[in-house]
């Protein structure tokens, strides 16, 4: 069924990783996989730039559809394959209400992530400033402490007892922090979530290869709360 599928990604990418969990999910692991390199800069292909203008990953081909969005990825594969595999979209509107909120909330977790852990590729280096470091780390603690927040109150999933789309779309940016070194002591909520989906099925058999060691650039993170 997913022989007709193609998913150009990235290894160690959150919108990549969600939309390979998605696939796993939804028991379409025999997709046809391109793995690309973002340090040869591979993204700004011509296979990729005939198919994404924006040369962006993941870019994700089905039969003549092409979705550029992970987002959008993995919600098109919910729907169109809606009674196999796992449903990550629960059917209660509550329950759907809260599953898209933090769905969404994701935007801002992934942009105070990658404002410090791209900021040397971001910013130019006459225009660094520890200052503007300080405030990014701030940033991501106040957001992080947000998600601890969510957690106490949901656990063991985003959206309580059942693992949702939330969670696949949340969760490989929650990976990443900890990746990056943010100390499991100081949110706990976040670390049992943490090491609780490692476990599961789909995202130990996606887990980024190129995740070897934890950095620290995250050690220093408080919590807000």
């Amino acid at each position: 069924m997913a022989k007709d599928m193609t998913l150009f990604w990235g290894s160690g990418s959150p919108p990549c990783w969600r939309v390979m969990i998605t696939l796993e999910e939804k028991n379409l692991s025999d997709y046809k996989s391109n793995l690309l390199s973002f340090e040869k800069n591979e993204q700004k292909s011509k296979a990729v730039l005939d198919l994404n203008p924006r040369g962006q990953l993941p870019t994700f081909k089905h039969g003549a559809l092409v979705i550029c969005e992970s987002y959008a990825a993995c919600l098109y594969l919910e729907a169109k394959f809606k009674e196999q595999g796992t449903k990550l979209i629960p059917t209660c509107p509550n329950e759907q209400a809260l599953m898209y909120q933090r769905l969404f909330e994701v935007v801002p977790l992934g942009d105070k992530l990658s404002n410090v852990i791209y900021y040397e590729w971001k910013v130019p280096e006459g225009e660094r400033f520890e200052s503007a470091k300080n405030r990014n780390k701030e940033a991501v603690g106040v957001e992080l402490s947000l998600w601890e927040g969510y957690l106490k109150k949901t656990e063991p999933y985003l959206t309580g007892k059942n693992f949702s789309m939330a969670d696949v779309v949340a969760f490989p940016g929650i990976a990443y922090a900890f990746q990056m070194g943010l100390c499991p002591h100081r949110f706990p909520y976040l670390a049992k979530y943490y090491n609780l989906l490692k476990e599961r099925p789909s995202i130990k058999k996606t887990w980024p290869a190129v995740w070897k060691e934890k950095k620290d650039l995250f050690k220093d993170i408080q919590n807000s709360s």
